[in-house]
């Protein structure tokens, strides 16, 4: 069942989400050759919990970090450890924080030092697909408008979107009804209301759109090892359309 959140709700839910982006932007400013993912999740979990705030993915169906930190081929849920960030690596960044009852939920992917303009375009085609997305995000539409929306940019581009893991509705639970797929036929799916809060997360891959799962059993990687991004927001529909709930400004 779909629930629509209250405007004190999603009021809660926009103080979470800018956790979740003042998180991302500690992050982003650290990220260079050099520095380990696991030092990036303890940087994370001591920003988180210094605005009294608990990282939602810490034991979350027993994942073992505060935050999912994914290189190159890595998909998502990649897990921090004892790797160094190299020259030209991608790095996508999942975080998600559990506030007063409520969840945010984002995610983007950075450069590590000059990377390729194949990675970099690849960066900025999955960035502006989310947007395609948000576009589309209006009470009144279908679920599957912002789905195709995101699908048909991506492979206009030539890139593939991934179709074993899809964006979520979240709110006092991480994971809510509906499944927010990044491909589908427009005019299916249920029809948006106010209220509804998203995390929509486009992820694209360089090559096909195919994925694995490592033997940690977490990391999803590319199955033939191309180059992966990842972008998300939690965003709540209203009347006049979507606001980005994970911003340090509205938006």
């Amino acid at each position: 069942m779909i629930t629509l959140k209250s405007p004190q709700e999603i009021d809660v839910m926009r103080q979470a989400g800018r956790i979740v982006a003042q998180t991302l932007q500690v992050l982003k400013e650290v990220i260079k050759p050099g520095i380990t993912t696991i030092q990036l999740d303890a940087l994370a979990k001591r920003t988180i919990e210094s605005f009294h705030a608990s990282p939602a993915f810490l034991g979350y169906r027993g994942f073992p970090a505060s935050i999912c930190v994914s290189l190159n081929e890595e998909v998502v849920h990649g897990i921090p450890g004892l790797r160094r960030l190299r020259n030209g690596d991608i790095i996508s960044i999942d975080v998600g924080v559990y506030y007063r009852g409520y969840y945010g939920d984002a995610a983007a992917t950075y450069p590590v030092g000059e990377i390729s303009p194949l990675a970099r375009e690849l960066l900025e085609v999955t960035e502006q697909s989310l947007y395609r997305g948000l576009d589309m995000a209006y009470p009144g539409k279908r679920l599957y408008d912002i789905s195709n929306a995101i699908q048909e940019y991506v492979e206009s581009r030539g890139y593939s979107v991934v179709r074993n893991y899809v964006g979520h509705g979240i709110g006092s639970e991480m994971h809510e009804e509906p499944q927010v797929p990044n491909f589908g036929i427009p005019g299916k799916g249920p029809r948006l209301e106010t209220g509804m809060v998203l995390a929509i997360e486009p992820m694209v891959n360089a090559g096909g759109w195919q994925v694995e799962t490592l033997a940690d059993k977490w990391t999803v990687v590319t199955s033939d090892r191309s180059l992966s991004a990842h972008f998300e927001h939690t965003v709540a529909i209203l009347e006049d359309g979507p606001i980005i709930l994970t911003l340090l400004q509205e938006g």
